[in-house]
């Protein structure tokens, strides 16, 4: 372990090289920071830094710049996150609030997170296999077509037209609808497909066939592999850092076009806690210049799916971390009250 001194020189030369981007030598240090020492004892905690793999020389002549291993314990040993400003929080609530739908809820959140970070910003939607049934609707457009509307917790709404198999009267649909949602309304989507197995049972000889056809239609709807969506806004953003990414910006622009690869990135929704990975970490060759920032959203306390950003290992770790993290909140807010 390090001596808490060192883990302060090691916190200067972060903070320094990501603020400057320069190298960081002794002597600045000294200057720019209150450690207490001689310039002497921080060159001595400086190449006990670089012997243990936390920081590198990229010249024979130059300071010393942070490692991956560096940024990571930078990060483990953060005492907190940066808070986001009374202003900032107030500007993140009114641009998310304006939203219409889920649609314009991942839009706007694209947008907010890479204009707040200056990085590259990914959103997934909300996971069906984790969402509940607000409402089923079911409207007649003809006497034997059906339209299904499924509306879940999160605010997503799913329209499937529905052939019967015969012309299907006001009186069943209207009781269809009821029985239908009195079932499933606030259930799991896990739970409908054992709710509603019996129901056809319910209706007259003439009308289970319509019944089961709606039935396998709304189950089809909650098991689409759709749910694996995301956006990704801000990549502009990567050209702000040409020389964080020397010779290797086109593999990381290649990794952010491969949707799979942004979802192993942003990782398991189930985990809400931010989480940083940074570099090499990354399993993806093409983004081990990078680090990704991530969290998880939703409502009830409960992560529906992920958002963060991907930029640059030399990057303001506490305010991305702010940032992914406040964000995520008012998300989830908005979820539970959409």
């Amino acid at each position: 372990m390090l001596s808490e001194r060192r883990l302060q020189v090691l916190r200067a030369i972060v903070q320094d090289y990501v603020g400057t981007e320069e190298p960081v030598g002794s002597k600045a240090l000294t200057e720019r920071h209150n450690l207490g020492v001689s310039p002497a004892t921080v060159r001595n905690d400086m190449a006990a830094l670089e012997d243990e793999g936390f920081i590198a020389q990229p010249h024979t002549s130059a300071g010393r710049i942070p490692t991956d291993k560096g940024y990571r314990l930078f990060v483990d040993k953060l005492a907190g996150v940066k808070p986001m400003t009374a202003p900032e929080r107030r500007a993140i609530q009114n641009f998310l609030e304006g939203a219409v739908d889920l649609d314009d809820v991942v839009a706007r959140t694209v947008r907010l997170l890479a204009q707040l970070t200056r990085q590259v910003a990914v959103v997934q939607y909300p996971s069906l296999t984790r969402s509940t049934v607000r409402h089923v609707e079911l409207l007649a457009l003809a006497p034997a077509r059906l339209m299904l509307v499924l509306i879940t917790d999160t605010g997503r709404v799913e329209q499937r037209m529905v052939d019967c198999p015969a012309p299907f009267g006001e009186a069943s649909l209207a009781d269809l609808r009821a029985r239908l949602n009195s079932r499933v309304a606030g259930r799991r989507f896990s739970d409908v497909p054992g709710l509603v197995e019996d129901l056809p049972e319910a209706f007259e000889a003439e009308d289970r066939g319509t019944v089961s056809t709606v039935l396998s239609t709304l189950l089809e709807t909650l098991v689409e592999e759709n749910e694996e969506r995301l956006m990704i806004g801000g990549t502009a953003n990567l050209t702000r850092f040409g020389h964080d990414f020397p010779l290797v910006i086109r593999p990381v622009l290649e990794a952010l076009e491969e949707q799979v690869v942004l979802l192993k990135l942003l990782g398991e929704a189930k985990d809400p806690g931010v989480t940083v990975r940074i570099g090499h970490e990354n399993a993806h060759e093409g983004l081990n210049s990078t680090s990704v920032v991530s969290v998880g959203y939703g409502s009830g306390g409960e992560a529906l799916a992920k958002l963060g950003v991907v930029g640059p290992t030399r990057m303001d770790y506490p305010g991305t971390m702010g940032a992914v993290r406040a964000v995520a909140r008012y998300v989830g807010q908005i979820l539970a009250e959409s």
